[in-house]
């Protein structure tokens, strides 16, 4: 583990799939029409907190264990659309045994605009 530092970032994107949207709706047991069938440009609305694994996906492979996670969704997200997400630790304080975090996320279409955008606070531990 690296240790984390202010200002430092990291993106991950992806393109979420009509499956996806659809396996999400069934996990999730969120089944509204629009989540499951098509929309006349053959695409389906990408669950808020479908678009919202981007930042957890980042923040696991950092090994960052979350305490708050505040999520806005800016714009409707739909399947074909590649989604980056950037995840940037804007506070890092050190204790001897972990570093405390504060991470603002955000995350853009093709386009350029926000789709979601997120404060998450939480913790990596340091190796022992």
């Amino acid at each position: 583990m690296n240790r984390p530092t202010e200002g430092e970032t990291h993106a991950f994107e992806r393109t979420f799939t009509t499956e996806d949207v659809r396996q999400f709706a069934e996990l999730s047991r969120d089944t509204q029409d629009r989540h499951t069938e098509l929309d006349a440009e053959g695409r389906l609305l990408v669950h808020g907190l479908l678009t919202a694994t981007l930042p957890t996906k980042i923040g696991g492979d950092l090994e960052v264990l979350a305490s708050s996670m505040d999520f806005r969704f800016r714009r409707p997200v739909y399947t074909g659309e590649r989604i980056t997400c950037t995840w940037t630790y804007e506070d890092v304080l050190e204790r001897e045994d972990r570093y405390e975090l504060a991470i603002d996320v955000a995350c853009e279409n093709e386009a350029g605009e926000t789709v979601l955008t997120a404060a998450v606070e939480g913790l990596i531990w340091k190796e022992r």
